[in-house]
């Protein structure tokens, strides 16, 4: 079943905006997967999962980034000033089906969408719903991973069409569900869409190599379809969060490792920064690596336990596939506004966060790339590592910061940002102003 939205109706120009206050505690159901929004996490105990964040989250239009700031400060508004928006592309988002509405957890995300489109002055969202997948559910009830994922991936390509795939509410019961899931929504993507925005991810340890061999099929089966597969490092630093299906009793016994899909050598692996712009121009000023050590907060990099270094990596000085190999916004302080409606007069402000706002940022700029190039660019590892080598201008380096994390009172010491290529922002995050050209050509 595919529903559509690509109407704004009547809405109020200025409807009452409700800062929701204890906002850290407010979640989504996909927290589980692994690249959840940071600061939107279930209370559960310390010692089973990441603890609820209490670091400082942006709430509000004066605090959180608007898309046009966020926009001028990567490089991507003078794109979209040029007709570059993504128009003709297709982006696939799997995501988590919902099942009942209780905003800010879960919402209509038509309404999200209008509001945001209204707030922000965007053309009205071409969003497709597919729950195929996802048995008897309502297609257009959406947790806060997935409206962060559209009203980013909106923000960056206003004219691509995005294409949501629904997986079951209890695909996240354990490894082997969530990984079929996955898979099975990556197949159905491959048809669909030229870019798929993957936000989830679980450490390589909870997955059996069978599990990991039909992901990667699907994945081979994407770079030979000219399809772009973009997956978030993850949100808990040098370390991996609990596998899926673990409950609050299970004690988190970290492992130091890198997660998938993102550890795969055909997935284009985004990690997270802090950055900052300015507010009134959205002129870019800074970023260093997103990292909150004591709430087991940061950016995920490292080395993969399961892939050797590909080709493009040469310049790595291991063996195995390093992770991540971009990077973007991903700190609740400096995120994103995002707009979760709450009733027809009131909706909340929150910033976008995670890996899984990195993610959907990277995956709009190749749609806005595949768009220049007039074709679709498919697996563009290899392209952005030759960038990396010789352009200077094409990313912003990130030279500062690390992912070292605390969990339980255990230090797990993570890995140093550095000039040029790192394990905890990769090339960093771009200038797409003077990328996306060279990605084109």
């Amino acid at each position: 079943m595919i529903v559509r939205i690509g109407v704004r109706p009547d809405v109020s120009p200025h409807p009452r905006i409700r800062v929701a206050t204890g906002l850290a505690a407010a979640v989504t159901l996909i927290a589980a997967a692994g690249c959840a929004p940071a600061g939107e996490r279930t209370a559960r105990a310390v010692s089973a999962s990441p603890p609820d964040s209490v670091a400082t989250a942006c709430d509000s239009l004066t605090t959180c980034y608007t898309p046009r700031q966020l926009r001028v400060a990567y490089g991507i508004q003078p794109l979209l000033d040029r007709g570059i928006d993504g128009r003709g592309k297709t982006i696939v988002v799997p995501a988590l089906a919902a099942e009942q509405p209780a905003p800010p957890k879960v919402s209509d995300i038509r309404q999200d969408m209008r509001r945001f489109d209204d707030l922000f002055g965007l053309p009205a969202v071409r969003l497709k719903v597919d729950a195929t997948l996802a048995g008897k559910v309502s297609p257009w009830l959406a947790t806060a991973e997935e409206v962060q994922d559209v009203q980013i991936l909106h923000a960056v390509a206003p004219a691509a069409t995005i294409h949501v795939v629904l997986v079951e509410p209890t695909a996240l019961s354990s490894p082997a569900s969530a990984m079929a899931a996955l898979t099975g929504a990556l197949r159905r993507g491959l048809s669909q869409g030229d870019v798929i925005s993957i936000s989830a991810g679980w450490g390589e340890h909870c997955l059996t190599r069978a599990q990991v061999a039909r992901q990667h099929a699907v994945l081979r089966a994407a770079r030979d379809r000219h399809v772009t597969v973009v997956a978030g490092s993850g949100d808990t630093g040098a370390v991996s969060r609990p596998c899926p299906g673990s409950t609050p009793q299970d004690a988190w016994v970290p492992v130091k490792e890198v997660s998938a899909p993102a550890s795969d050598p055909l997935v284009l692996a985004a990690g997270g920064t802090t950055f900052t712009a300015d507010h009134k121009t959205g002129a870019y000023v800074g970023e260093t690596t997103w990292s909150v050590p004591s709430h087991s907060q940061g950016t995920g990099g490292g080395f993969s336990h399961l892939y050797s270094r590909p080709g493009y990596q040469k310049d790595v000085s291991d063996t195995a596939r390093a992770v991540p190999d971009v990077a973007a916004d991903a700190a609740p302080s400096t995120g994103m506004a995002m707009v979760i409606s709450e009733s027809d007069q009131k909706y909340t402000i929150r910033g976008a966060s995670g890996t899984s706002a990195s993610t959907p940022l990277w995956a709009g700029l190749i749609a806005l790339a595949d768009q220049a190039a007039g074709h679709d660019l498919g697996f563009v590892n290899p392209a952005l590592y030759r960038i990396g080598r010789s352009s200077r201008t094409a990313f912003h380096d990130v030279t500062t910061g690390d992912n070292t994390v605390t969990v339980s009172d255990k230090t797990i010491t993570g890995y140093r940002a550095v000039p040029g290529y790192d394990l905890v922002t990769g090339w960093g995050s771009p200038n797409a102003r003077v990328l996306v050209p060279l990605l084109a050509r």
